[in-house]
Order: C-alpha cells, then structure tokens, then sequence
C-alpha cells in the first residue's frame, strides 16, 4: 500500500483553505465521501440485518445465544473504531486507515459468501477489524470539510446522514431478502461487491480533499513512516484470531468490554491535561453526550437482535392492507426509509424554530431523542393489544413504532456527529469520533445483554409466550427511556454552559 496509491500531494485548487472557503451549501467533496459512505453502509447494514436471524435458521443457536452472539459482534464492531481513530490520527491518516478497512470488509465479505456456516466467525472477525479502521475515519474528514464556527457543518452532516441511510435501507432490503429465500452466498458477497464499489469511488476522488486526511508522519524520512505503517497493518492482521475467539465465546467479551472503556477514558485524561480550560470544558460536554448515547444505542440497537427475531416470529405480513410483506425486510428498512423521508423536513423544522429564536439548544434536541425513544418502545409493547389467538401482532403497529423511533434518532444522532468535531480540538478529532463509536459499542453491547433477557421463554414455547416476553422487555425500556430524557432535559443549562458557546 503505497503512498502513490492513498497519500496524495496537496492538488492545485485543493489547499485546506480553498476546500473550507467552498460556496453554496455543500462542499463538493461531500458528495464523494456521502457515495463512499453509502456503499459501505450498504455492506455494514445488510450484513447487521442477517447476523441474527441467520444465527438461528442456520446456525442452530438459541435466541439468547443469539442475542449475546449478535450485541458481543456489534459491540466489537464499534470498539475497533476508537483504535482506528486512534492509529489514523498518529500514524495512518485517514486516507490510508479508511482505505485499509475496506480492503479487510471485502476479504471478510467473501469468506463468508465462500461458506457461511463453516467459515462465519472468521468472516465476522475480519469485517469487524475492517469496520474499525474505516468508519470513524470517513466522518472525520467530513468535519474537516468545515472551518471552525461554519453553521453549514450541521447540514453536511445531516445530508451525510442521508447517505448512510441510503445505503442502510438497500442493504437492509436486498441482502436480508436475498438471504431468507434465495441464497445466503448470494446475500454476503453482495455486501463484499457494493464495498469494492465504494472503495473504487474513494480511490478516484481522494485527490480532491487536498491534505484532508493526509498521513499525520509525512515530515519523517519514507522508510521511518513505511515501517510504522505496516507495523499497524500486520498488528490488525494479528489481531484477528483474538476477535475470533472473544466473539465465538461471549464471556470474553464481557473481560474485553470491561478494559476497554476505563483504558480510554484514562487515555483520554491525559490527553486533556494537555489542553486549555476552555476545552476541557468542551471534551467534559462531549463526554456527557457520549454517557447517554451508550444508553441510546443500548434500546435503540434492539433492531437488529430483540427486534429481530420479534419479527421473525412475532410478526403478521400485512403492511397498510398489502400481503406477503417480510417483517425482517420491514424491519431491516424502515428506519431507513424514514429517515430519508424526514430528516430534510425535521432540519427545515429547526432552521424555521431558529429564526424565531424558538429552536431547542443541542442537549434538548438529545433529551427529545429519548423521549420519542421511549414513546416508540412503548408502542412496541403495546402491540401484544393487537395480536391474533396465534400469537401474531400487527406489522403496521410495528411499523408505526419505527416512525416514532426514527423522529428520536434525528434529534441524535446527525447531532452527535457534528457536535463531537465542534467539542474536540482538532488533533483529538479521530479520538473522539472514535469514543463516540466506543459509546455506540457499549451500547451493542448492552442491547446484546437485553435482548438476551427478553428471551426467557424456552425455544419451544408458544408464539403466546414468546409475544408476551419481548413486548415485556419493550415496556421497561419505554420507562427508562422516558426517565433519561427528563434528566437530559434537566440539566441542559449546566451542560450548555461547559460547552462555551458552541451550537
């Protein structure tokens, strides 16, 4: 991996300066990083969508196992994006990192459309090392994209956003459906074809971001970087039988998550005491937004475990009087498809609220997020009211569920992007992009564990039984969801005084 082939020279017309100076809304290498993005989230989202589902039709496991199979996946997934962020921001670069992950995807993709059965984990174990090194990186070079204090990043994030949904819905829909009743093969490489596509995309545009993700070692002598490189390349490498055997056998996952986190925050300590008062303030403002959206993620990540398997089992296929609807397809795209229907009117909402002085500040907007969250789980609940002697609920009560949950992650989650480039100095951008991913790993992580606990019942019991179990676990949620709001919104003023006029 050369530097001809990912580190490119500054290009005429590409200066730091000139990007950031662009006029109009967008930036045009937004575009090239929202197609980037889209493909790989085609492969990440189709890929999360079969993990449970094909763990039990044809890995045999139990929906507990599952379930803490499916959260110990996602929750490593998301964990390798703090190292990814952290070996780019001193020694890859973004280019070169992001670069590096899509190659280790593709390879994982393959593996497991070669034999999906024999070969699952360790097809998992490479798209999980290549996930890390890929995705905190890309959105951090969106942020960089904007110069400090520009009020256009919060919409380059939101139309980003999009991207990502785009991309989450086609995949959702066509692996998913590939999967279940055509072939599993078929379904995986089509994740591994889509990313190839998106690293084509990288490949021919990269040139337009200038020094934007750049290696940050380009002032060493060639052979100095080169070694350090593939040092990290050969490290991620190595590091695959351990992914293989923590994700196989969960109680290792447990030890892992357990280290992780209070190593970060350690590590991210003491980089703080490198940093003025003011942004400690900031970081300190940051870390609050990264606590509660481990708990976001927590409920919100049922979709692709609990929620999952509630549609495999649990689920009529009628949606608004149409037969023959796939609840997993529904399941898997409607959040999607809500997103990219609203997102561009709730962001309309806020610019429309702002100019009357009426727009909520960015703690708010989370505390909103919970309680739309805690109206959706309850919702999930309450459809056990509308299903038949079966056991069966109704797939438009379900459906409605996914808008209410969807409002709440547009209150979040685009926020949450920005606000971590806006809170952290710039050399701390990848770190923090990657804690913010770390935040969403312990949120897998936990969503692993409730789901798990809402498969109580045995295997064999009734639709009844199972119904009654899952929309249980639901009602709590709704109640916790709703408590965590009402905190958020409480302490806003205090949090946005740490934040030290950042919007």
């Amino acid at each position: 991996m050369s530097d001809s082939i990912i580190d490119s020279p500054i290009q005429e017309g590409n200066s730091l300066e000139q990007i950031q100076n662009f006029s109009g809304k967008y930036p045009k290498q937004l575009w090239y990083l929202f197609l980037t993005e889209m493909w790989e989230r085609f492969s990440f989202y189709g890929m999360r969508g079969m993990l449970a589902v094909f763990m039990v039709s044809e890995l045999m496991f139990t929906e507990k196992n599952a379930n803490l199979k499916y959260g110990a996946i996602q929750a490593f997934v998301y964990a390798f994006t703090f190292i990814g962020g952290l070996f780019a921001d001193k020694i890859l670069g973004f280019k070169k990192s992001l670069f590096w992950g899509g190659v280790l995807m593709i390879v994982g993709s393959f593996i497991l459309a070669a034999a999906p059965k024999d070969l699952f984990f360790i097809g998992i174990s490479f798209t999980v090392i290549g996930t890390g090194f890929f995705k905190p990186n890309i959105s951090t070079m969106v942020g960089a994209l904007y110069k400090e204090g520009d009020v256009r990043r919060d919409a380059g994030f939101g139309l980003f956003y999009t991207g990502i949904n785009i991309g989450a819905l086609l995949g959702g829909l066509l692996c998913v459906w590939i999967g279940k009743f055509y072939s599993w093969n078929i379904a995986f490489s089509l994740a591994g074809f889509v990313m190839i596509i998106g690293l084509i995309t990288f490949y021919f545009t990269k040139h337009t971001l200038g020094p934007i993700g750049d290696s940050p070692l380009l002032h060493l002598e060639p052979k100095k970087r080169k070694l350090r490189e593939v040092l990290v390349f050969v490290g991620s490498i190595i590091c695959i039988p351990l992914i293989l055997i923590m994700v196989q056998n969960t109680k290792y996952t447990d030890l892992f998550m357990y280290i992780i986190g209070p190593l970060t925050l350690i590590y991210l300590i003491y980089e703080m005491t490198k940093l003025s008062a003011v942004e400690n303030k900031r970081m300190i403002a940051a870390l609050f937004f990264i606590f509660f959206s481990v708990i976001f993620w927590a409920f919100f990540e049922q979709s692709g475990g609990s929620l999952s398997l509630f549609a495999l089992y649990n689920l009529n296929d009628t949606l608004v009087g149409i037969d023959g609807v796939d609840p997993n397809v529904v399941n898997n795209t409607a959040n999607s498809v809500f997103v990219i229907a609203l997102s561009a009117f709730i962001g309309m909402l806020w610019i429309w609220m702002n100019k009357r002085r009426l727009e909520p500040n960015t703690m708010v907007k989370f505390g909103l997020g919970f309680l739309f969250l805690a109206a959706a789980f309850y919702v999930f609940y309450a459809g056990r009211f509308f299903a038949d002697a079966s056991g069966k609920s109704s797939l438009d009560v379900f459906t409605f569920a996914y808008l209410i949950i969807t409002v709440g992650e547009l209150c979040l989650s685009p926020i949450g992007l920005s606000i971590m480039t806006k809170l952290a100095p710039q050399k701390l951008w990848g770190v923090m992009m990657g804690m913010w991913f770390l935040a969403s790993a312990y949120g897998q992580y936990v969503a692993g564990i409730l789901g798990a606990g809402m498969a109580t019942v045995d295997e064999k019991a009734s639709l009844n039984d199972k119904l009654t179990s899952y929309t249980d676990g639901y009602y709590q949620l709704a109640i916790y969801a709703l408590i965590s709001g009402v905190v958020i919104i409480a302490v806003s003023p205090l949090i946005k005084k740490l934040m030290q006029g950042v919007k």
